[in-house]
């Protein structure tokens, strides 16, 4: 993998991801894929949408289909017909969320699966072994994800613990040979709660490890948004100048915008196609809900801004219709809105990066997301 920063304006940063399956331009959104397959969005589509790289869970993917499927099939890219790169994060966060269900240990954690309570354990090396099976691009480390709030002293044992794995994480890819003949990198990732001490220690221990990339985890999960912008600031400035910075699950286009002026790369969040299944729109003048009565006769585009498939072909009316009966495509063209909209706002973010404006634009964009204005007007 190779990783060039080829512009900066102030710590906003356009780059080049090159992998095996293909070159990523950052900042870059990555659909999420949970289970090889982004809900209600075809892979034809997600290539006219123009997504560079999809996100694949590792624990869904374990229990189902298997590493056995995987592995017969050729890896997920071959599974599921996407041959653009992939990215798995480790099912730490899935597992962790689980927290009836799971114990963990010094040497990983035990789970029970959310399908039918058989039991599992996931090692760094097991981990590893599994995103061998997928064969992702990029593989994510085990990791703990703390609650919030949690004490300072929780977050610096779980932070040791993520630090021990991350290391057993890197041993076993130098001991597990790549499944399918192409290069597969592998990222840490910084965790810490709250407490910048930690994730300046946290950042500090991990790259000393000399990772190939660098995310932040353990934001988003219920601290007050201008508490994630601050440790987002805080933690992107002790990750390497020259290595991607990929914050996780995160986030409303307002994050993204505002995680991207503090420097990170690299975004994935289910709320696009979440939203859109459940008949949230997003447009450049704030989120509206399609459902609405409002939009019963409206003949106009969701956004008139929008030049996706949905917009182009489809009225605000046709949508609320196809959601009041019920009809599966209301959730596909929600989606494909949804998704065109942050790969869009991306490809904008890296242009005005590009043109050494961001800021200023940054500021417009979102005095339009927050204005609200009404979208009846012609």
């Amino acid at each position: 993998m190779k990783f060039n920063v080829v512009h900066t304006n102030s710590s906003a940063r356009a780059g080049i991801l090159e992998t095996d399956h293909g070159v990523i331009e950052t900042p870059i959104f990555m659909p999420v894929g949970t289970q090889g397959s982004v809900k209600a969005v075809e892979q034809r589509e997600l290539l006219e949408l123009g997504a560079q790289i999809i996100l694949g869970n590792t624990y869904h993917l374990y229990l189902r289909p298997g590493i056995d499927v995987l592995r017969t099939m050729g890896g997920l890219h071959k599974f599921m017909n996407w041959q653009k790169p992939i990215l798995t994060d480790s099912g730490g966060y899935q597992v962790f969320s689980l927290t009836e269900l799971r114990k963990i240990h010094p040497d990983g954690v035990t789970f029970k699966s959310h399908l039918d309570g058989s039991l599992h354990h996931f090692t760094p090396r097991k981990v590893i072994e599994i995103e061998r099976a997928i064969g992702s691009d990029i593989m994510m480390v085990l990791d703990e994800c703390p609650p919030f709030p949690c004490s300072e002293e929780y977050a610096r044992e779980s932070n040791a613990l993520t630090v021990k794995w991350a290391k057993e994480c890197l041993q076993a890819v130098k001991e597990i040979e790549p499944y399918y003949g192409f290069h597969q990198s592998l990222f840490a990732i910084i965790q810490g709660g709250t407490y910048k001490n930690i994730r300046a220690l946290s950042a500090k221990q991990l790259v000393d490890l000399d990772f190939e990339g660098y995310a932040i985890g353990g934001l988003a999960v219920g601290e007050p948004t201008e508490q994630m912008y601050e440790l987002v600031e805080f933690t992107t400035q002790q990750m390497p100048l020259q290595k991607p910075r990929y914050l996780m699950g995160v986030g409303t286009p307002e994050n993204l915008l505002e995680c991207i002026e503090r420097g990170v790369d690299m975004f994935d969040c289910v709320m696009p196609t979440r939203n859109g299944r459940n008949a949230a729109l997003f447009t450049h003048y704030g989120k509206i809900s399609i459902k609405n009565a409002q939009w019963k006769t409206d003949d106009q585009p969701v956004d008139k801004e929008c030049g996706c498939y949905t917009c182009k072909n489809f009225s605000r009316g046709y949508i609320r219709h196809l959601f009041q009966v019920n009809e599966i495509l209301g959730l596909q063209l929600a989606s494909i809105h949804n998704l065109h909209f942050y790969l869009s706002l991306m490809k904008e973010a890296r242009q005005h990066i590009l043109a050494d404006d961001f800021s200023q634009w940054k500021k417009t964009m979102l005095e339009q997301f927050q204005s609200n204005k009404t979208l009846i007007e012609n």
